[in-house]
C-alpha cells in the first residue's frame, strides 16, 4: 500500500527566460527567433512542484529576491501544493534566472542554459539551523547544486546524521568531496555529469550505452561512497548502481517533444516520490520515465510537470505491469 511521503527540497528558484530559434547563434551572431516566454523553474523549484503534483507533501527552503520575479515563482510553487514558509526573501539580490536558448527543430528540441544565481546564493547554513531538529520529520531530503556548496553539504550533514536518506542531484556539475558524498544515498548525475565527476568516457551511440564504460563510471562512483548511483541516459534510458550490480530501465518515447528544459528534474523528483512512497526502486524507475515522458512534451519548466492522474494514463497507455496502478491512487 502505498503513503503520502513528506520531502523536502532545498534548492534553487529561477526565473526561465526562454527563446525559441531554428537554430542557436555562433559566437557573434545574431539569429532570428520564433517564440519567447518566461516560467518559474530553477532546480530545486521544480523537483519539490514535481513532487508536490505526484502526490507528496513538500516543504521547499531556498531564497528569491524581493522582486516580481520573487512573488511569481512563490507562489506558483505554492498553487502546485508546495509549503514555502521556508523560503528566504533577500533584500540583497534579485531573483535568480536561467536563460534558456530552445533550439527547436523537425528533429527535435534541444537547449542550452545559462543560469544566474542571484538571490539563491544569499541562502546561508544560519538559514537552515532549523533542520538539525526538524530533518527527522521527513522522509527524504532532495539537493542540487545550485545553491552554494556550503549549504549543500550542511543540509546534507544534517540529514544523514539524523538517518534521513538524501538524494544529490549534481547539477551544474561541480567537483564534490568525500565528506558531501558521505552523507548521499542517491546521487543522480545524467551521463555528462557522470562522466565530468570521475573523468572517465561514458560513450553510447544508437545502439546503447557502453556496459564497460558504464561499469568503470558506477564503480568510480560507489567508491567514493555513495550508497546508490542512478545515471540518467536520454533516449538510453537510465540505470541504477547498487552493490547488487547495474539495473536498466527503457526510455519512454514520446512523438511530440517539444521542450527538454525540466525533464531530469522532473524525472528525479518523481523517482524520490515513487521510492518514499513504498514502490521497488524498479518500480520508481519506469514510473519517474514516464513521467519525464509526459514532461519534455510541454513548454517551459514548472508548466510542463505532470500530475499523478495523467502519469497513472501514460503508464495505462502503454500497458505498463511492474505494480497495480491502482495503488497510485493513493497518491491523490
Amino acid at each position: 500500500m502505498l503513503k503520502k511521503p513528506k520531502i523536502l527540497v532545498v534548492g534553487s528558484f529561477m526565473m526561465d527566460l526562454i527563446a525559441s530559434a531554428p537554430r542557436v547563434p555562433n559566437m557573434g551572431e545574431t539569429v532570428i527567433g520564433t517564440a519567447f516566454r518566461t516560467a518559474p523553474g530553477g532546480k530545486g523549484a521544480n523537483q519539490a512542484v514535481q513532487c508536490a503534483r505526484l502526490g507528496a507533501q513538500v516543504t521547499m527552503a531556498g531564497c528569491v529576491g524581493s522582486d516580481a520575479f520573487g512573488k511569481e515563482m512563490t507562489e506558483t510553487a505554492k498553487a502546485s501544493g508546495v509549503d514555502v514558509s521556508r523560503v528566504k526573501i533577500s533584500d540583497k539580490s534579485s531573483s535568480g534566472v536561467g536563460n534558456i536558448q530552445l533550439e527547436v527543430t523537425e528533429h527535435g528540441a534541444q537547449n542550452r542554459i545559462l543560469v544566474v544565481p542571484g538571490a539563491n546564493y544569499d541562502l546561508t547554513p544560519d538559514d537552515l539551523a532549523w533542520l538539525k531538529d526538524g530533518v527527522k520529520q521527513f522522509d527524504l531530503v532532495m539537493l542540487q547544486l545550485e545553491l552554494t556548496m556550503p549549504v549543500t553539504k550542511f543540509v546534507a550533514k544534517c540529514a544523514h546524521d539524523a538517518g534521513v536518506p538524501v538524494m544529490l542531484n549534481p547539477a551544474p556539475a561541480a567537483a564534490l568531496d568525500a565528506d558531501l558524498l558521505s552523507c548521499v544515498t542517491y546521487l543522480s548525475p545524467n551521463e555528462h555529469e557522470a562522466s565530468l565527476l570521475t573523468g572517465l568516457p561514458l560513450r553510447a551511440d544508437d545502439s546503447g550505452v557502453n556496459e564497460e564504460d558504464l561499469e568503470k563510471v558506477s564503480a568510480a562512483l560507489r567508491a567514493k561512497g555513495v550508497d546508490k548511483v542512478m545515471i540518467t541516459l536520454g533516449g538510453n534510458g537510465s540505470v541504477v548502481c547498487a552493490a547488487d550490480g547495474i539495473h536498466h530501465t527503457a526510455c519512454v518515447k514520446m512523438s511530440d517533444v517539444k521542450d527538454p528544459t525540466a525533464a531530469g528534474d522532473s524525472f528525479v523528483a518523481a523517482f524520490c516520490t515513487g521510492v518514499t512512497a513504498g514502490l521497488a526502486e524498479s518500480e520508481a524507475l519506469a514510473f519517474a520515465s514516464h513521467t519525464a515522458a509526459i514532461t519534455v512534451c510541454g513548454m517551459g519548466a514548472m508548466p510542463s510537470l505532470p500530475t499523478v492522474d495523467k502519469v497513472q494514463d501514460l503508464l495505462r497507455e502503454r500497458g505498463y505491469a511492474g505494480f497495480d496502478l491502482a495503488e497510485l491512487d493513493a497518491l491523490k
